[in-house]
């Protein structure tokens, strides 16, 4: 069976004090974005939560696929999905530059089996980006969410670095998506 891909739209949003997902990216909401990358790849559908409810709207007035999660965290979350779906493809909402080459990527490389944690070099993230480093890695949001182990798979677009976290973040994502179209 083929790996549903499923963009992680649900959380908090604590840092930024708005929900990520309907945010804009010069001018188009972060789910939609992503969605229209995924989509591109595979049978998509988009996780929300109690936590996410302009998301859950935007996704109905545009007729995208949902499925409601715990909402009590993102470990919580995935394993639900890993429970519902079996495994998948996650791909988190706030990726505004994420491509489906990225996405089919992951998804070819993925087993279905042990989980893939979508990493980049730190040699090539842009050094004014202040993304989770992990064993000398960038950990990005685009990962293939399995039964058994885990493993780096390294990713080469640059600007899955920037995952938009914070009011700042989301600044700079407007100016590059500016400057790249």
């Amino acid at each position: 069976m083929e790996n549903m891909i499923v963009i992680m739209a649900g959380g908090r949003s604590s840092r930024m004090g708005a929900e990520k997902p309907i945010l804009k990216v010069n001018g188009k909401p972060m789910i939609l974005r992503v969605y229209e990358e995924s989509t591109k790849v595979g049978e998509t559908l988009v996780a929300i939560s109690k936590n996410t409810p302009k998301t859950r709207e935007l996704c109905i007035k545009e007729g995208i696929p949902l499925i409601e999660t715990p909402g009590e965290g993102y470990v919580e979350d995935v394993r639900y999905l890993l429970k519902e779906l079996g495994s998948f493809v996650s791909v988190s909402a706030d990726l505004p530059f994420v491509k489906a080459c990225d996405i089919a990527e992951v998804k070819k490389a993925f087993d279905g089996k042990t989980s893939l944690t979508g990493v980049l070099p730190l040699s090539k993230v842009p050094t004014d980006l202040r993304p989770v480093v992990y064993k000398g890695y960038v950990i990005v949001g685009l990962n293939g969410v399995g039964f058994e182990g885990e493993k780096f798979y390294e990713l080469s677009n640059p600007l899955l670095a920037l995952n938009v976290n914070t009011p700042e973040e989301l600044k700079l994502a407007n100016r590059i998506a500016k400057l790249i179209g």
